[in-house]
């Protein structure tokens, strides 16, 4: 085990926010996330990480971890075998922001939760939308990822009843300036309502979908 990091549980986040920590990977040493997982480990702790690369993964815990390399999220042993589906749409503009949407994804199904991935639904030909709306519309909340100028956003506010959580992305070329013209655009929305999270933020509009689903409104 390493010594090289003090880790102190967040004990009580999960009867305090309905979901327990998760461990914030990058800038984190291959040793420093070790102890980690051998602290979680003693103390019988399941563990979401998230923004794991895989050769990040500990040689001694790799056997005990589900990792997704396109999500670059991790399990290490889940405990939660509930599982709820029908209630999160998760909806892409194009598949480059399919990273995103599966952080979103995994930190759902983590906490039991099972949404439905609508990807490349985009307003570059408005059509595919139109096909999946209905479907789409059997959601509770629906999380939006979209990069470029994230015009998903805006559309889907004005046609889905129920909470939309929009994640700009890091996706597009020259002024789209790494998800910040995304990130305008969606604050910008005149769609009255959209919650907008910050670029890239999967696991944060997962986290905002459990609150909104937690609290039985």
């Amino acid at each position: 085990m390493s010594t090289n990091t003090t880790f102190v549980w967040d004990r009580e986040r999960e009867e305090r926010l309905g979901f327990d920590e998760a461990i914030f990977c990058a800038g984190k040493s291959i040793g420093q996330i070790e102890t980690i997982l051998d602290a979680a480990s003693a103390a019988g702790r399941s563990l979401l990480l998230t923004r794991l690369d895989e050769a990040k993964i500990p040689a001694a815990f790799s056997s005990e971890i589900d990792h997704d390399p396109l999500s670059r999220t991790a399990f290490f042993h889940p405990v939660r075998s509930a599982s709820t589906s029908g209630r999160v749409a998760i909806a892409t503009a194009g598949t480059s922001d399919l990273a995103v949407a599966h952080e979103a994804r995994r930190t759902l199904a983590y906490y039991g939760e099972q949404a439905t991935m609508f990807a490349d639904i985009g307003v570059a030909a408005l059509w595919r939308l139109g096909e999946r709306i209905e479907d789409i519309r059997r959601h509770r909340v629906c999380i939006v990822a979209a990069g470029m100028d994230a015009a998903l956003a805006s559309v889907m506010g004005g046609l889905f009843r129920g909470p939309v959580l929009a994640v700009p992305t890091s996706v597009g070329y020259g002024v789209a300036e790494g998800g910040r013209t995304a990130l305008d655009a969606m604050l910008a929305s005149c769609a009255p309502g959209i919650t907008v999270c910050n670029i890239d933020n999967g696991y944060g509009a997962a986290c905002a979908a459990l609150r909104i689903l937690n609290s039985g409104s």
